[in-house]
Formats: C-alpha cells, sequence, structure tokens
C-alpha cells in the first residue's frame, strides 16, 4: 500500500519503529532473532529476581517483560535499548510499598500497577511540556552516588536470600549474630553458592577463555550470557529431583498463573487519597527511570553512531510505564545488563526486543509449570551478581581528588540513601549539588592580566610572563553576572585597584553572556564611587545580548567618561597614551 512521503515522515516523528521498517533489509533478520534469543534467555531469570526484589510476586516480573517492551519498540528511538524491570526501580518499588503509609491502602501487585500508571501519565506530561532535556539536572556525581546506595541496599537485602538465613525479628545485635548459625539451610545456600559461582565462572573467566581459543563475539556472548538460565535449571533439576522443598524446606518461587496477563483497568477503582499517597514515590521512580534509560541510550547511540530525542524517550517510556500498569506489571525502565546482552550479541534494530517478547510469551503459555520450582536463593545470587558491579565506592574517592564539590555530592547522596532512605537520599544529593553551585556561582573566577609580550593576547598575570602599566589595570570576568556574584565582583575590583593604585580599570567582558537588573545597578554603583577617587572604568569585548541589556538600563551615560572597546588591545592602546 502506497504511503505518501509527508504522511511517512509524520508518522516516523511519533513512531520511530517506522524508519527502522522501511530501510530494514531481511539480511538483519538473522542477527536480531539471534539477539532476541539471548535477551530473552537472560530476561526471563533476571524478570522474575527483580519482582522479588521489589517483593512482588515472580510473574510480575515477567508480565513487565511483554507489553512495556511493546510500547517501547514502537515509540522509542534507540534501536537496542531493553525495556523492562531493572533494579534500581525494582528496589525503589520495594522502599515504597514497605512504607506504612502506602501498605494501609490496597495490595502489592495494586500499587506497583498504580506506580507504573502514575509514573506513565508523568512522562507524557513532561514530554507535553517538552521537557526532554531535564535529564542534564541531575549531576552525574549525584547519579552515581544514589546508584551505589541503591546497589548497597539491595546487596544486602539479598545476601542472606542466597545464603538461606532466616533469622527472626531481634531486639539487639547479639540476638541476631547468636540466630546465625541454627537458622541457615545449608541447602538453599548450597544452591544460591551453586548458582552464584556458575554466574562467577561464566562471566570473565568464561569470556577471557573463549577470547583465547578466537570465538566469535556473537558465540561468546551467547554462551557467557545464558549463566543466569543455567543457574536457575540447575538448581531447578536439583530441586526437582531430590523435592529439597518438601524434604528440606527450600525456598522456591511456587505457583505461577499459566497463560498471557489480562489487560484490565480494575486497578483504577481507588480513592483520591490512595492516588495521591503514592504520587511521591511514583514522581522519584519515573525520574529516575527516565534518567537512567536515556544516560543508557545515549550510550549505545554514540556507539552506533545514530542519534536519540529526549523528548521522543519520555513519550516511549511513559507509554511502556502505562502499558506496564495495565497488564499487571510494574514501573519499568531501560536496563544497562540486558541492553548490553542485546548489543553484543547483533541486534540491529527493535526487532530484537520483538523476538525476546514472542519467547517469553511461548514460555508464559507452556513452561509455567517448570518455572515453580525455581529456588529463591538461584535468584537472589542473579540479583547480587547483577548489581555488584554498580557499587562503586573508589569513584567518590576519584571524584573527591578531582573536584571536592563533585566529591561531595556523590558522598552525601550514597550516605543518605543509607541512613535515611532512596527518597531522601537523592533529595539530599539535589540540594547538596544546588548549594555547591550556588556557592561556585558566588564566587566566580576573576583574574587580573596582562599582554603576553609582542603579541595581543591577555593572560593571567599568576600564570604567565606579561606586561603591565602602571596606573591602568586590566580584569577578566569569567562567569555571568548576577545578584548571587556581584558583590564579590565589586569587592574584588575595588580592593585590586587599591593594590594597583589603578587610575584606568578595563574590565573583559569576553566570558560574560548575561547580567542581570541587580549587576547592573551594583556597577552604576561602584563606578559611581571610584569615580570620586578619581578612577576611571572602561568595557571591552562586550558581547551583543550583554550590550544591548547595558543599553535597556541605561548604563553608558553612568559609564561616562568610561567607554566601551571592541577589543582589549584597543582599549589598552587608548589608554596608555593618556597615561603617558
Amino acid at each position: 500500500m502506497y504511503m505518501p512521503a509527508s504522511l511517512f515522515r509524520k508518522l516516523a516523528v511519533k513512531i520511530p519503529l517506522a524508519t527502522s521498517l522501511k530501510t530494514y533489509r531481511w539480511e538483519l533478520f538473522h542477527s536480531d532473532v539471534f539477539a532476541g534469543i539471548i535477551t530473552a534467555i537472560l530476561l526471563i531469570p533476571q524478570g522474575m529476581a527483580y519482582a522479588l526484589l521489589a517483593g512482588l510476586p515472580v510473574q510480575v516480573g515477567i508480565y513487565t517483560s511483554l507489553l512495556p517492551a511493546i510500547a517501547y519498540v514502537l515509540f522509542g528511538t534507540s534501536r537496542v535499548l531493553s525495556v523492562g524491570p531493572v533494579s534500581i526501580a525494582a528496589i525503589m518499588v520495594a522502599s515504597a510499598l514497605s512504607s506504612p503509609e502506602i501498605m494501609e491502602y490496597g495490595t502489592p501487585i495494586q500499587n506497583a500497577m498504580i506506580l507504573a500508571l502514575e509514573g506513565g501519565l508523568i512522562l507524557c506530561l513532561m514530554s507535553l511540556l517538552n521537557m526532554g532535556n531535564l535529564v542534564h539536572y541531575i549531576s552525574q556525581p549525584v547519579l552515581s552516588g544514589f546508584t551505589s546506595g541503591a546497589a548497597v541496599i539491595i546487596l544486602i537485602s539479598q545476601i542472606p536470600h542466597m545464603i538461606g538465613l532466616h533469622v527472626q525479628p531481634c531486639n539487639t545485635i547479639e540476638n541476631c549474630v547468636t540466630q546465625i548459625p541454627t537458622n541457615i539451610n545449608v541447602h538453599e545456600m548450597g544452591l544460591g553458592l551453586l548458582a552464584f559461582s556458575l554466574l562467577i565462572i561464566m562471566g570473565t573467566p568464561l569470556s577471557k577463555l573463549l577470547i583465547y581459543f578466537n570465538l566469535k563475539k556473537s558465540l561468546r556472548t551467547a554462551l557467557t550470557k545464558s549463566a543466569p538460565l543455567l543457574s536457575v535449571i540447575s538448581g531447578t533439576l536439583l530441586v526437582t529431583l531430590y523435592s529439597l522443598q518438601n524434604t528440606q524446606g527450600v525456598d522456591i518461587v511456587g505457583s505461577i498463573p499459566q497463560g498471557m496477563p489480562e489487560v484490565s483497568f480494575s486497578f483504577l477503582e481507588i480513592s483520591t487519597e490512595h492516588a495521591l499517597v503514592l504520587l511521591p514515590s511514583a514522581i522519584f521512580i519515573s525520574l529516575i527511570a527516565y534518567v537512567e534509560s536515556v544516560a543508557i541510550a545515549k550510550v549505545m547511540a554514540s556507539a552506533r553512531g545514530e542519534k536519540i530525542s529526549p523528548n521522543q524517550e519520555l513519550v516511549a517510556l511513559g507509554t511502556a510505564n502505562l502499558a506496564s500498569s495495565i497488564s499487571g506489571g510494574m514501573p519499568v525502565a531501560g536496563g544497562f545488563s540486558r541492553t548490553m546482552v542485546n548489543y553484543s550479541a547483533g541486534a540491529q534494530t527493535q526487532i530484537a526486543m520483538l523476538i525476546a517478547v514472542t519467547l517469553i510469551a511461548v514460555v508464559l503459555h507452556s513452561l509455567t509449570h517448570t518455572l515453580e520450582y525455581i529456588p529463591t536463593a538461584a535468584l537472589a545470587a542473579i540479583i547480587i551478581v547483577a548489581v555488584t558491579p554498580l557499587v562503586k565506592l573508589k569513584s567518590i574517592f576519584q571524584i573527591w581528588h578531582q573536584d571536592k564539590a563533585d566529591g561531595f555530592s556523590q558522598a552525601i547522596t550514597f550516605i543518605g540513601v543509607l541512613a535515611l532512605g532512596i527518597e531522601e537520599g537523592i533529595i539530599l544529593g539535589v540540594v547538596a549539588t544546588v548549594f555547591n553551585y550556588l556557592k561556585r556561582a558566588g564566587k566566580p573566577h576573576l583574574a587580573v592580566v596582562g599582554r603576553i609580550k609582542n603579541t595581543n593576547h591577555y593572560r593571567n598575570i599568576n600564570r604567565h610572563n606579561v606586561e603591565t602599566w602602571k596606573h591602568l589595570l586590566l580584569i577578566r570576568i569569567d562567569e555571568n553576572i548576577t545578584f548571587a556574584n556581584i558583590n564579590y565582583i565589586a569587592e574584588f575590583i575595588e580592593k585590586e585597584q587599591k593594590n594597583y593604585d589603578a587610575k584606568t580599570i578595563v574590565l573583559i567582558f569576553s566570558s560574560v553572556s548575561y547580567v542581570d537588573t541587580t549587576a547592573v545597578s551594583t556597577f552604576k554603583e561602584m563606578i559611581a564611587g571610584l569615580r570620586l577617587t578619581g578612577t576611571i572604568i572602561h568595557l571591552s569585548e562586550v558581547r551583543g545580548p550583554v550590550f544591548d541589556k547595558l543599553k535597556k538600563m541605561d548604563f553608558f551615560n553612568d559609564l561616562l567618561p568610561g567607554r566601551v572597546f571592541f577589543q582589549t588591545n584597543e582599549a589598552v592602546t587608548n589608554v596608555t597614551k593618556t597615561l603617558n
């Protein structure tokens, strides 16, 4: 069927998959099929594990891997991003569901669906408001500190499950410690450590061995990334063969409903109060999910020479979360490990994710009885191995060494997440970042400069061997001038005027692209005060927008007899003639 070019272009903007299909070549299909199979192999056990991490039945993790992935395939701009349940979102959901005020309303599954719904609506609303660039307003140190803190919380929560530790509630540390030897299920520990060992061995060690034997990259990916499936299969076989759930009390996944999830809106029958109590958590989860997803998508796009649209990603992730909410799922985001697997396995387009979704649907329809016997210790091991690389304590010290303000933001976020909670930790980190920004903005870099001999270049007198002149002071302002820093700048100018006994000061505005009204008013007062002492102020290299602003505020009349020079060298030439 013929489609007009103009209509196709409009469709391609809203549904990027249309562009992929238009240029799709059948020789790419083999790569997409292979990548889809490998991604599904990882996604099934990982999805189940993340559902348990969120405090939800394992089938929720599988449901979350179906419709949301299809929604992202339709609307997403990344060709390899794998959207579904992720560890960070799961721990945030767990934190929300365990709070006393939320536990009073609805069931965990219902609340998880509402979180996905509210998060989806928030992201779609942000798209309508063209807020795609919001990703730039959460600094990397804060995001890194949050991720490390959340990963530590995940590890602390999952290690007892992997080693079969079932400690009863205790009032003292001594009471907890004395329970440990008698409350470890050694059979669960064995299954957990078996899964953990397989995951470790089939990671870097196996990859290096396969590289030594010159195996193709696609085969290496297939073998190493099948580790979660192999660890689950081995544990399930042992449980089934020896009935460990009955004879040794080994925890297993348990009954899983067979068949596809039903699309339902019944969870919407809630009170306004119920919806509002979940809203703050939904805001945090959706924002972090978006920031993480876009960051991953950008890395992948850069590696493939492609581009993504941050605002379109809001649409894609918003609809993915809405799809999750009506199909019994939880909040979703782009997963780094799955995306890397999808990419490494050779995925060319989002057709690979459609293949993965198809395989997951087949498993749900036919193999749910087998999944019931998966030991939870094996799923805990999968989570532990997946999130351990997210703990980057070394990064905190490195950032601190490079930039103490950023290091402080990262450290305070990390500590805040551990000590106060996930949402509180993020808020603390953002507040610390804003404080550091205001502190920096309040004390901009200012330099007394001179001319490098036999050139027209002017540089900091403390860094270069430069030429200076008696009674002439050149000051370069390396920041926009606002109410936050104008007093600091004025004090610096007045101090240096006294130090150099300057009769003429040239302020170099080459790095100034904005001045506010408070700054202009303060400048006028400073110029008038210096004029009374016989000191004249000139400006040089004033940018167009700043010049227009100063003109509107009638600044140049107050500057007289000072002038505005096009270049600093022009100012120096004219002033030195006057001084001589």
